[in-house]
């Protein structure tokens, strides 16, 4: 029997094997945490390792401290899609140097993921900032 959590994946990713399939790819739906909207099909992201720093979720108004820094976390695994356009339902913030954050096109709570406008080809959507179904 699997660890709890088989839908969705809070916390440390531990258990991948009910989310990635043997070639990789996402084997369920993703979904926004908070209102449940589809970001991703089954099949349509691989699976990556790489570290990226995101902000801390929450409304698009308040990603920012006041003294300027930005909290948040540096987060290893990803989903990744090679265009935005494979995506069910994601929002983009204005460019934040060569960064675009991911958010929910529905509830705009993010950042769920990130894009490097200096990488066309690469989009990344943490697995601790969705759920799983």
């Amino acid at each position: 029997m699997d660890q709890d959590g088989q839908s969705s994946l809070s916390g440390p990713c531990s258990d991948r094997s009910t989310l990635v399939s043997e070639d990789g790819k996402n084997i369920k739906s993703v979904l926004c945490q908070r209102c449940g909207s589809k970001v991703l099909c089954p099949g349509m992201a691989q699976f990556t390792e790489k570290e990226l720093f995101l902000p801390s979720m929450r409304k698009k108004t308040s990603i920012t401290q006041s003294d300027g820094s930005v909290d948040g976390d540096t987060l290893t695994a990803h989903w990744v899609v090679d265009d935005m356009f494979t995506f069910e339902n994601v929002g983009f913030t204005k460019d934040v140097g060569t960064i675009k954050y991911l958010i929910c096109a529905d509830c705009e709570i993010g950042p769920i993921g990130w894009h490097c406008l200096d990488d066309k080809k690469s989009f990344y959507v943490a697995l601790e900032r969705v759920d799983h179904a």
